[in-house]
This record gives structure tokens, C-alpha cells and sequence, in this order.
């Protein structure tokens, strides 16, 4: 775990700046993100089966045919409560209960019209205007970054030391598995998290912390994992941001208490949805994806391990598309 007093070091507000294109001598800091390029979408697959993205095989169509917003706006979900974005009245961070609403769109232009409670988008890539907007409308802002790989396109790569770098994610050039156990590279999510709080964010999703399940070059230990999860919560909760568990089914047991809800991808697919049951029994949302097309609606929708969990058909890239259960 890393010191409280590397938390807000120098170093961390410096990759902050650079974040936010603003003059670290400037305190006057208007929460707005330079426009970057080359979002990427997250990593299918399954965390206890080993494959790292893209699950090792195409999961069906990925068509989704219509335009953007075809099944999108079905009004199924119902509208959120006007203020219902952001922490509890307690200052807790938001967590959600089974059921709730949502939707998570990774690339092209967000489309804000979507009748949800919660909307999962780029941290970097997503315009503040458009995070501005969704809060104004009372939605919940979870915002996506990867806290396990670099990626070649995003604004802080330079920052990340050579000994950081791991091995490549299989199909996702230009990423590479990174050492979580290095304080410069805590230090790099600790700048993302505070990022996150100055665009708004209302929580984040952290994306690629099952490296140590994957080919990752770096000898990297469940025990590795699981101290640098229990570091991403603590320090996304002491800034007031809520924060998911992704994938990472088989670590679900020591870390259920300190997440406030799960996002998985395909455990229909691999048969592991009863491993998410600890989040639903603690009266804690299960964001749940299956990429294809909306003929998975009839086998996914209604299967007993997949109740209470808020589900949705999506296509691979993460665009507008979406298709959920009833």
C-alpha cells in the first residue's frame, strides 16, 4: 500500500496538470479535459477462465443493427430521480442497489438521451460538457480508465516508467500489462483519481485488474492484485468516488465489503454469474454485459443466475447500441 504522504505529492499534482493541459502554477483549475483520441473499449472475457481481452473468440454478432439509439431509449429502465447523481445525502459514495439503470458507451459521441441512472464513459475522452449535462440531468457519472495496462494514446503514457511495462494484452495494440505494485504507477492512478474528481465524476471504473490471472510478464501475485485493489478503493473513497470491481471474479470474496458495486463482462457466456451472487446479497448493484446481438435477450434475460442483475447486450466496441433485459 502506498504512504499517505506520497498521495498528493508533487509528482501526483504535476501528472495531474499535464492531465488536465492547465499551468500547474494556476490554481484557478476549471475541471475541463484536453480532447484526446483512440478511446478504447473494455476487455472481454472472462477473469477466472484466463484469457485476457477479447475473451479468445468473436462472442456472436456484433452488429446491432439500427441506428445508435434503436433499443436504447425504450424507457424500460425509467428516468432517474431529479438530484440522484453523485454521493448520498451522508456524503457516502454513491451505491447502487440491484436493478439500477444504466448504460456504457466507450466510443463515438455519447448520446445523453438514454433513459438511465448511471452512465459509464471515458474519463479522458468524454467532453466535460457532456458530464455537465448528464449530472444537470440527474444521472450518475461512472467514469472508465484502465488501471492495469498502458495505453499508447492516452495523455500520462509518457509518465509510466519502462520497469512499469509488462507484457502485451493479447489483441489490444498498443497496451502492455503494467506493474501494479509501483509507486509510480500508483501514483499515476492516484493523479487519474483525482482527474476523475475534477471533471466531476460521480465514480470510476477501473478496467484490466486481473493481470495477475493473464500472461503479464511481470510475475505479478493474486496477493499483488489484491493489495492493489484494496489501494484503488480506499483511495477512490477518500475523494468521495464511488468505485466497481471488474471481472476479477475468483477475488469477489476478500473484496465484496470495499467495492460498491460490480461491472463483468460475459459470465453468461463462461458460466460464472453465480460468482457475482455476494455483490447482490449485499444489496449491491451487478452491471452486467453479454456482446452480441439482441437474439441473446431470450437466453440471457430470466436465467436464474443472472437475477437481479442489470443486464445488457452490447456490441463490442461499446458504442450507443444497447439492448436490455425487461
Amino acid at each position: 500500500m502506498i504512504p499517505a504522504s506520497l498521495r498528493f505529492s508533487a509528482r501526483a499534482g504535476l501528472l495531474l496538470c499535464a492531465l488536465l493541459a492547465t499551468p500547474c502554477c494556476s490554481s484557478e483549475d476549471d475541471g475541463g479535459s484536453p480532447a484526446t483520441s483512440g478511446g478504447t473499449p473494455s476487455r472481454g472475457g472472462s477473469s477466472t477462465a484466463g484469457a485476457p481481452g477479447g475473451a479468445g473468440s468473436e462472442p456472436g454478432s456484433t452488429g446491432g443493427a439500427g441506428d445508435a439509439g434503436a433499443s436504447a431509449n425504450d424507457g424500460s429502465a425509467g428516468a432517474p430521480e431529479e438530484g440522484s447523481a453523485g454521493a448520498g445525502d451522508d456524503g457516502a459514495p454513491w451505491r447502487p442497489a440491484p436493478g439500477t439503470s444504466w448504460q456504457w458507451q466507450l466510443t463515438g459521441t455519447i448520446d445523453t438521451s438514454v433513459e438511465v441512472q448511471m452512465f459509464d464513459i471515458d474519463l479522458f475522452d468524454a467532453p466535460q460538457a457532456t458530464i455537465d449535462e448528464l449530472r444537470d440531468a440527474g444521472r450518475t457519472v461512472i467514469c472508465y480508465f484502465s488501471a492495469g495496462s498502458s495505453e499508447d494514446w492516452r495523455p500520462d503514457f509518457s509518465a509510466f516508467e519502462e520497469a512499469d511495462k509488462g507484457a502485451p494484452l493479447d489483441d489490444w495494440p498498443g497496451e502492455l500489462w503494467i506493474d501494479v505494485r509501483s509507486i509510480n504507477v500508483r501514483e499515476l492512478m492516484t493523479a487519474r483519481l483525482d482527474l476523475a474528481v475534477e471533471k466531476h465524476c460521480d465514480g470510476v471504473e477501473p478496467d484490466n485488474v486481473d493481470g495477475y490471472a493473464n500472461d503479464n510478464g511481470l510475475g505479478l501475485t493474486e496477493q499483488d492484485q489484491l493489495d492493489y485493489l484494496h489501494f484503488l478503493a480506499s483511495e477512490a473513497h477518500g475523494r468521495g468516488l464511488s468505485i466497481g470491481l471488474k471481472n476479477s471474479l475468483d477475488l469477489i470474496d476478500a473484496l465484496v465489503g470495499e467495492f460498491d458495486w460490480a461491472l463483468d463482462e460475459e459470465c453468461f457466456l463462461y458460466d460464472e454469474c453465480a460468482l457475482l451472487a455476494p455483490f447482490i446479497e449485499q444489496d449491491k448493484a451487478v452491471f452486467h454485459v453479454e456482446y452480441g446481438d439482441e437474439s441473446l435477450l431470450d437466453s440471457v434475460c430470466g436465467d436464474p443466475s443472472t437475477e437481479g442483475f442489470s443486464t445488457l447486450i452490447k456490441n463490442l466496441d461499446l458504442d450507443a447500441w444497447r439492448a436490455p433485459c425487461p
